[in-house]
């Protein structure tokens, strides 16, 4: 009975495993190694091979493979040049194992969900730019509105008059800054800060869950082996990463019965692999020894001596010519060809059908074969010569497509190319219309902005490429040309794959300036320099066209951009601009760039110039929005960040951002609206639900606020802003031990935070651990960049512990860094103050009023100074003081609580005591703080120390101002 459940793929691969001769001491060394116990003596996991094309490494490869599977029980995966990346390799690993009912369903997933926040970190931004065709480049994957969303809350907080303490351990700059770096990882529709990390850091998300199943896998299969052919092709891309998975375990702990065979031509690059190579299993593969070419033909059932002298002399004992020619059973010498003949001849003259003699050499043209471009091919109708092509042994299959070996192919190629430049020409034009037509046929189903990210398509476009390259190299290569600065725009790995195929054109056309072009290609190292050195070389070419120049100068800005080079990304915008002016990508482009630089007037020029090109475009609508919020024109802000809502409703980081808007013009319902309204998109949004977390908090809603927070934590333990923010909540209600214990726990997740380490400086002083406070604050100015919120509130340490001049060279720094900071003024003067220098206080004082009409704090601070100094504008300093404090408890949140307290310390200072009697309930009823009352306190201890004030009428209020705070206890 036939046996039941083999596919037809699964047969054939048995059947050339059973006529596979030759290389016997190869596969028993790799067969004794499955037959040890893993880390025996003797055993390996890493085996490579390598030799010359030819030499059988793919037989060889294959046969393992065979092996392996059909003695051993292992379950195997094979990985050759189609992959370009780490990422693809992994993927490709996992779908064969998913065939052998061995998937790795959870990286699988995480795969998925990397492929889909990717697109939208690319696309989040841009639409297709006007007047480009087909392919066009996705839009550059940074936009202001990237700005690290994990961040929102804090950010727009710290835009809250009176919020300071608690959240100028953040810099919305210096946050966009880095930001700006995950090249839009943080958009708006990701769902957690991890969808972030993925995007930026796919290698450190993925491989260790891939690793983590893989292992899995191995404890339920004696063997798991890993082949990764022609390994001198994806090397530069594969080795690191090998290594560290291999050997470093830097991404977990792969069990032993995971073994890896590298076959390629070269040997091992040795600054990757030279401390380790005694660990790896060296097999070199060089043409046949006479007897192992006897044996094969042998096996073949060629035993008769002169033809086995005339193919060891014909084949010089390579083995895939050996194979191939033994394949053709021939009975007489003379039909296998004389050493001078071409190796085209040697290999059809054997072929005694002329139609498939002539499908031999039509089906060498594509890269790769299936039925359909068979047809295309050999211009038939039908596909039935294609199984018997794919029987052939220099077909290699691969996942059902095949190839031709180079050693076949490209003999077959150069033969036709010099036989008819005509026919040669012909027939490529015929299989690039070909491949066109099916890459038409597939757009239909696409999204018009998303031809380059769906793999066949890219595919269906390379191929059409090389055919039109080797139809017209000259004629084809500006073309050629604008697609490869395509492929830069969307990352190394399609780079590399267009780089490599562009090369086999020049190599297949002999085309020298092509060939060279794409070695210096894929000769320029990887990563981000990578894409920079590719565009560098790409623009050197003469071949380049205008508006592929000005395509590849605004790719080389974003890279520029995205390392944080902003002079070098200007440098390229500029030249982009000046071959079209009204490339609106590259105005853009240079806008963000401005912003990232902190020259908001220069990039709003630019935002207005894009929103003029593209008016309806609620990405760049947005935009302009964020940089109108940096400059404080904040009823402009709302303008464009309703407008860009009102284009496209689920905008969930541009309504985070009006949301904080909102916040910084004190409209907290409002605020708590945009961000109710974003949890509801989605509700286990973490970074969401940590910013509502936190407008609960300014709407002195503390339960409401670490309901949300803890919430936030339960989804991502791991979330150091979260902690952060509990930690501030917890602060703000005088919760001290329980906000050390998160801010402690924060600083373990991600200890390179200079606004961490700030925060929990904040809650040390506020405990009175002054010189603690010094330390972490310290620790912030080290860690960067200098920030004049870090220096003066570490100036103010230095005011607590009574180191007046040190507190002075501090606020001297931070008022230096920023001149137009009123709170760093005000603070010096307060310290002028303590240290009796009234005159130069009152200087400090009047200089913050000038800055910030409306600040009631420096309003009052001016006039305690004029009362001692005698003037007579102190009483209307105090009435203005009243004024300040009243207007602004009049709003709602934090600030007018804060605001109730400075009114009452101010009413105390007049004194107005009848006043002051009614404003501590009035402010009692509002604070729901130890923090606020704490601070209400200090305060009237520092005017009884500057100005006399009754006891009789002070006392009674400070006692009911303790018995509050007992209360909260």
């Amino acid at each position: 009975m036939a046996e039941r459940g083999v596919s037809r793929a699964e047969f054939i691969r048995r059947r050339r495993g059973s006529d596979f001769v030759g290389r016997r001491d190869e596969v028993g060394v790799f067969q004794a190694n499955l037959e040890r116990v893993p880390g025996a003596d003797g055993f390996e996991f890493l085996f490579h091979v390598h030799g010359i094309a030819g030499a059988g490494k793919t037989s060889l490869v294959r046969q393992w493979d065979a092996k392996a599977r059909d003695h051993y029980r292992a379950v195997t995966a094979l990985v050759d040049d189609n992959v370009h990346s780490a990422v693809e390799a992994m993927a490709a690993v996992s779908e064969q194992l998913g065939r052998e009912g061995c998937g790795l369903k959870g990286f699988d997933k995480l795969l998925a969900t990397y492929h889909q926040r990717r697109h939208e970190a690319e696309t989040a931004a841009v639409g297709t730019p006007a007047g480009e065709t087909d392919g066009a480049p996705a839009s550059a994957a940074v936009s202001v509105s990237s700005t690290v969303a994990a961040q929102v809350g804090l950010v727009g907080l710290s835009m809250v008059p009176g919020l300071a303490p608690f959240t100028s351990a953040v810099d919305a700059k210096q946050v966009a800054q880095s930001a700006d770096r995950l090249r839009a990882a943080l958009s708006s529709r990701f769902r957690s800060h991890d969808d972030a990390q993925l995007v930026l850091s796919p290698l450190q998300v993925l491989t260790p869950v891939f690793v983590r199943e893989l292992a899995d896998v191995a404890q339920r299969v004696p063997w798991v082996v890993l082949f990764f052919d022609t390994y001198e092709q994806t090397a530069p891309v594969l080795d690191r990463w090998l290594r560290d998975l291999l050997v470093e375990g830097d991404y977990g702990s792969l069990p032993l019965n995971v073994i890896v065979v590298l076959s390629g031509q070269g040997r091992l690059d040795a600054r990757c692999w030279g401390d380790c190579l005694g660990m790896i299993a060296e097999m070199p593969l060089d043409v046949f020894t006479e007897n192992e070419a006897r044996q094969l033909l042998a096996g073949k059932g060629i035993t008769d001596e002169r033809l086995v002298e005339a193919i060891l002399e014909v084949s010089g004992r390579l083995p895939v010519l050996v194979d191939a020619l033994a394949q053709a059973r021939p009975s007489d010498p003379t039909a296998i060809g004389d050493p001078a003949d071409t190796a085209v001849e040697r290999f059809l003259k054997w072929i005694a059908d002329p139609a498939e003699r002539a499908a031999v050499l039509s089906c060498a043209l594509p890269l790769q074969l299936n039925e359909d471009i068979y047809r295309a091919a050999v211009g038939a109708p039908e596909a039935t010569g294609y199984p018997w092509l794919r029987s052939l042994s220099f077909v290699i299959d691969q996942a059902g497509r095949c190839r031709y070996h180079q050693v076949v192919r490209g003999p077959m190629l150069r033969v036709q190319r010099a036989a008819s430049p005509t026919q040669w020409s012909r027939d490529h034009t015929r299989l690039a219309d070909a491949f066109g037509q099916w890459r038409q046929t597939l757009e239909a189903a696409l999204p018009a902005d998303g031809h380059w990210d769906d793999p066949h398509w890219r595919d269906l476009r390379l191929n059409q490429t090389y055919h039109q390259l080797c139809a017209q190299p000259h004629k084809a290569l500006p073309d050629a040309i604008h697609e490869t600065v395509q492929a830069c725009d969307h990352g190394e790995a399609t780079l590399r794959r267009w780089a490599q195929t562009l090369t086999q054109a020049g190599n297949d056309t002999n085309t020298p300036t092509l060939t060279q072009l794409c070695h210096n290609l894929q000769d320029t190292g990887t990563g981000t320099s990578f894409l920079i050195a590719a565009l560098t070389q790409l623009l050197s070419n003469p071949a380049i066209t205008p508006s592929t120049r000005t395509l590849a100068h605004t790719i080389r800005g974003r890279e520029h951009r995205d390392t944080g080079a902003y002079e070098a990304a200007l440098a390229d915008y500029n030249t982009a601009l000046t071959y079209d002016p009204d490339y609106e990508r590259a105005v853009w482009g240079r806008g963000t760039t401005y912003w990232l630089m902190g020259r908001h007037q220069e990039a709003l020029h630019d935002y207005n110039r894009a929103v003029e090109l593209k008016p309806e475009d609620a990405d760049r609508i947005a935009d302009r929005g964020e940089v109108y919020a940096q400059l404080n024109r904040l009823d402009e802000a709302l303008t464009d960040l309703t407008h860009a809502i009102q284009l496209d409703p689920n905008r969930a980081w541009t309504i985070a951002s009006r949301g904080s808007v909102y916040l910084s013009v004190g409209r907290y319902g409002d605020a708590l609206t945009d961000f109710d309204y974003i949890v509801q998109l989605d509700p286990d949004q973490a970074w969401a639900i940590t910013c509502r977390g936190l407008v609960h908090q300014l709407m002195h809603r503390y339960d409401d606020a670490l309901t949300d927070l803890n919430r936030a934590i339960q989804l991502d333990p791991d979330y150091a802003w979260a902690t952060t923010s509990r930690g501030l909540v917890y602060m703000s209600d005088g919760r001290y031990e329980d906000a050390l214990t998160d801010l402690n726990r924060a600083i373990h997740l991600d200890p390179a935070q200079a606004r961490i380490f700030a925060s929990r400086a904040q809650a040390y002083r506020l405990m009175h651990r002054y010189e603690d406070a010094l330390t972490d604050y310290n620790r912030a100015i080290q860690l960067g960049p200098a920030q004049p919120w870090l220096f003066a509130n570490r100036g103010q340490t230095y005011q607590d512990l009574g180191r007046y001049d040190e507190g002075l060279t501090d606020f001297n720094h931070a008022i230096q860094l920023d001149p137009e900071d009123a709170d760093a003024i005000a603070s010096r003067g307060e310290t002028y103050r303590l240290m009796h220098r009234y005159e130069d206080a009152l200087t400090d004082f009047n200089h913050a009023i000038q800055l910030d009409p409306e600040d009631g704090w420096a309003i009052y601070e001016s006039a305690v100074i004029l009362r001692l100094l005698g003037s007579e504008g102190a009483a209307e300093r105090w009435n203005r003081a009243v004024e300040a404090f009243q207007a602004e408890s009049a709003g709602e949140g934090q600030k007018a609580v804060w605001a109730a307290g400075g009114l009452l310390v101010v009413l105390c200072g007049l004194p107005d005591w009848r006043r002051a009697q009614e404003q501590v309930d009035v402010f009692l009823s509002a604070c729901t703080s130890r923090n606020g009352i704490e601070e209400v306190l200090n305060d009237l201890a520092d005017l009884r120390g500057v100005l006399p004030v009754d006891p009789d009428q002070i006392d009674p209020i400070v006692s009911r101002l303790e018995a509050a705070l007992s209360q909260m206890s």
